[in-house]
């Protein structure tokens, strides 16, 4: 029986970026993506639906890039000169981040907004992604979300937690690796806040006209929209 989505307030949402405890935290969570194989899901993903080379994309609540980073050298021999939004109410993209980009021949640009209001006024691209980000969101901001990126690209991919009672027990024992509180606590939150069956696509209000695909994945949950039949690259 799935339970209900519940939201709780995320620790690292609320630290300063140079607190010890939120920079232990974000290397904690690049083993966690690790472990959740999400970088290697949002690669496999990209490459499956969107059929050639975007020009840009766009990746909502990046953090510090890092997962963009892994994605992205996991497509680069097949896309090259592909430029990268990293978005997030914090610039923490560090300059290695940024050479990492730049080694590929890909172009890395590192935006704080709020994901609404930079949806509202920027110009149109190729694909949107997010990872461990849609969760956040109440049901009704969801429903506005994932319009605006109907409106705002052709391609619509997430990775978020499953929402699973075994997911939320793995989150427990991460202290036994080495995660700290804060990572515990998030993971924990997440999984609760997580998606399961076909919610997100029901969430997706846009017009006929999109293909919707969503799966769960391991301790992921994976979301895929396309526009049918539009692969045209939008941005310049």
């Amino acid at each position: 029986m799935i339970f209900p989505r519940r939201l709780e307030a995320e620790l690292l949402d609320h630290l300063p970026a140079d607190d010890p405890r939120a920079m232990g935290s974000r290397r904690d969570l690049k083993r966690v993506n690790s472990w959740m194989r999400n970088a290697a899901c949002m690669a496999s993903m990209l490459r499956k639906y969107a059929g050639r080379t975007p020009r840009t994309i766009i990746d909502l609540g990046s953090g510090d890039g890092a997962l963009m980073l892994a994605v992205a050298r996991r497509l680069a021999p097949h896309w090259q000169n592909v430029k990268v939004i990293l978005l997030d109410q914090q610039n923490i993209v560090t300059a290695a981040t940024r050479e990492g980009f730049a080694a590929l021949h890909w172009q890395a640009e590192a935006v704080s907004a709020d994901v609404f209001d930079f949806l509202a006024n920027s110009r149109k691209v190729d694909i949107v992604t997010t990872n461990l980000f849609l969760h956040h969101f109440t049901d009704q901001q969801l429903v506005r979300l994932l319009a605006a990126t109907a409106e705002y690209a052709w391609l619509v991919a997430a990775c978020e937690p499953q929402r699973a009672k075994f997911v939320i027990e793995l989150s427990r024992m991460l202290w036994a690796f080495g995660c700290n509180d804060v990572t515990v606590h998030d993971a924990i939150a997440s999984a609760r806040a997580g998606f399961a069956g076909n919610e997100l696509s029901t969430l997706w209000t846009s017009q006929d006209g999109w293909e919707l695909h969503e799966h769960g994945a391991l301790f992921s949950h994976c979301f895929v929209a396309k526009r049918a039949g539009d692969e045209r690259m939008i941005s310049p």
